[in-house]
Formats: C-alpha cells, sequence, structure tokens
C-alpha cells in the first residue's frame, strides 16, 4: 500500500507507540522514532470549532482526527486519545489543528498558549479531543453564571473560546464549555409510567470502550473515590496531598506535565499508553515522579497527589481513554478495588 504524507508534515506519535511527550522541559528523545501524519484522504474535510464538531444534543465533541494512520490511511485515530506533536520550521497553529481535526483554541486551551502566533520550532504540543458543552448565552448571564451552571471555570471558557473575561457577554452568541457537566436530568415518572423530559448525559458518562477485567491495577490504594464518572470516562480518588500515584499498568509515558500551569485544568499530570491500545491519566499532582519516554510496571509510583490545576482538595482524577473505567461501579465516599 501506498501511503500519502503532507507537503509539511509534522512529528507526533498517536496513542499505541512508544513516545516521548510533551512537558515544561522534556523533548523528545533522539532514539525515538519520529511518525508523520497521513494525508486526509477526504478533500474538503470538516475543520474547525465552528464546523468541525459533532453534535449529540448539547454534548460537542472534536472529530477523530486526520483520515488514516501511519500504517493504514483507510483506519483513523480514536477521537479519545491524546496525541503529542512538535512543531516543526513552518508549522502554523491552524494547520496543526487541521491534521488532527481539532479547533485551534483545543491546542490553544491545553497548551497554556497566549494566542495563534505562540508556537516555536521544536515546541511540544499536547493534543487534547475536547469534550464539552455548546450554550447559547442568554440575557444577563456572565461567564461566571455560566461556569457555575456547567460546574466549569469561567477563566477557562474565556481562554478557551477567546473571550476577554471583564467583557460582557454577547446575548445569543454561542460559546464552548470545555470540560462542562451535566448531572443526568429526568423528570419524575408520572402514574402512567410515561417518562416526560429528556436524559442528558456527557457523551463518556458509563465508560470509554470495553472492560477489562483485570488489567487496571489501583492508582491510590486505600483512596477514597470522591467522584464517579465524569468528564472523559474519569472518576476522582482523594487521598492526602504527597500520596504515592502508581501506574495502572505498564506501559509508556508519553506525557509528564510538570510546569505548574493550568494544562487544560490537568495541571501536573501523566499520560501512559499501554499494549491492549488505551490510555491511563493522572492528573492534579504535585509533580510527575517519572518522565517522558520512560517505561513503566504497573504499579510503580508515577507522580504523588496534589492540588494543581482545577480541584478544590487533594485527589488523583483518573480517566482510562479506550476503555471501560475500572472504578465505574465504585460508590462514591468508598474505598473501592478496581474492577
Amino acid at each position: 500500500m501506498t501511503t500519502l504524507f503532507p507537503n509539511r508534515a509534522g512529528a507526533f506519535w498517536f496513542f499505541g507507540v512508544n513516545a516521548n511527550a510533551a512537558g515544561s522541559g522534556f523533548t523528545p528523545s533522539p532514539s525515538t522514532p519520529l511518525l508523520e501524519a497521513a494525508t486526509n484522504i477526504d478533500p474538503n474535510p470538516d475543520k474547525g470549532l465552528g464546523d468541525g464538531i459533532q453534535t449529540s444534543d448539547n454534548a460537542v465533541l472534536a472529530y477523530t482526527g486526520p483520515s488514516g494512520t501511519i500504517a493504514d490511511v483507510a483506519s483513523s485515530t480514536p477521537s479519545d486519545r491524546i496525541s503529542v506533536y512538535v512543531v516543526r520550521p513552518g508549522d502554523t497553529l491552524s494547520e496543526i489543528a487541521d491534521m488532527f481535526g481539532v479547533s485551534v483554541n483545543t491546542i490553544i486551551w491545553a497548551n497554556n498558549l497566549s494566542g495563534t502566533r505562540d508556537i516555536h520550532v521544536g515546541d511540544t504540543l499536547i493534543i487534547l479531543p475536547i469534550s464539552g458543552i455548546k450554550h447559547t448565552v442568554g440575557k444577563n448571564e456572565t461567564l461566571k453564571s455560566i461556569a457555575k451552571k456547567y460546574s466549569a471555570d469561567a477563566g477557562e471558557i474565556a481562554q478557551f473560546n477567546g473571550l476577554d473575561a471583564g467583557a460582557p457577554l454577547a446575548v445569543g452568541s454561542v460559546i464552548i464549555i470545555p470540560g462542562a457537566e451535566i448531572a443526568p436530568i429526568e423528570t419524575p415518572k408520572p402514574k402512567k409510567g410515561i417518562v416526560h423530559g429528556k436524559t442528558i448525559r456527557e457523551p463518556y458518562l458509563g465508560g470509554g470502550g470495553a472492560a477489562q477485567p483485570g488489567y487496571y491495577g489501583d492508582p491510590v490504594p486505600g483512596g477514597v473515590i470522591t467522584q464517579g464518572i465524569h468528564g472523559w470516562n474519569a472518576v476522582d480518588i482523594g487521598a492526602s496531598r504527597g500520596t504515592p500515584i502508581h501506574a495502572a499498568a505498564a506501559g509508556t509515558v508519553i506525557i509528564a506535565r510538570n510546569n505548574g500551569a493550568w494544562n487544560g485544568g490537568y495541571g501536573n499530570y501523566v499520560v501512559i499508553t499501554h499494549d491492549n491500545d488505551t490510555q491511563t491519566l493522572y492528573a492534579h499532582m504535585t509533580h510527575p515522579a517519572v518522565s517522558s519516554g520512560q517505561t513503566v510496571e504497573k504499579g510503580q509510583i508515577i507522580g504523588y497527589v496534589g492540588m494543581t490545576g482545577m480541584t478544590t482538595g487533594p485527589h488523583v482524577h483518573f480517566e482510562v481513554r479506550g476503555a471501560a473505567n475500572p472504578f465505574r461501579n465504585c460508590s462514591v465516599g468508598s474505598v473501592c478495588s478496581p474492577q
């Protein structure tokens, strides 16, 4: 098979490839093979925040990414995986966004960039597929009131949408609430058993794929479940600040962020890619104990519980991308074993 590549493709790694990852002070290892993006076989792909997203009721998801992989251009990248891209000479942020099928704002928000020109040759960028809610601004609504409604952060909403945090919002304008969560809303059943109204669920509630019994271990043994499935197929596990965080399964670290910044709300975090074609993410660390490109064993200490990013107390935000979260059936307030 002949694989087509764009004229100026940057180096990046998909979820299943051993790779170095982005983070303050981290650069790819010279021994790590660099992959190039395949050309999108669709001559008119829908891209960008406005029409490059898929909606399901009020839920918003980024497209799955460029058509094809390094091995097979007929395949597509799973939409919930995280990628890492190294900026090459001549790259623009819009071209990089088009390559991965995400919006420019998705890249700006996840990498704490000041704007579209804030990229430089050799920079490593985290490409997060963003989940969120599309919201139409109503009369007298403010960033603060909207953030409260969706349990989000006003500053992050402003940054993601390129808004001035101090300026009033235009009534009728549409904004994206990144990482927004809406609790299931269901009206009581009447006596005849007919349900009126509609249940609204965040798209990844309930699992990000098939269950993998016994594959994942406990990242914080003895930790308490403080929030059930939310966001990108995640649970929160509370523990004292400084408690060791363990790799849930063996794999390769692709991201080890240790710059103390928002990083899309994750703060300091680690992402590990596993041999079952999944990724696990561990957020809000005080600091990682591993570096990008490092191979880790199941149960190995990879960081420590902290409060960086968007958090109100010490815990680890534990995501599983590509499989069901092993803590999905655990009760809030319990010390629970992975399933």
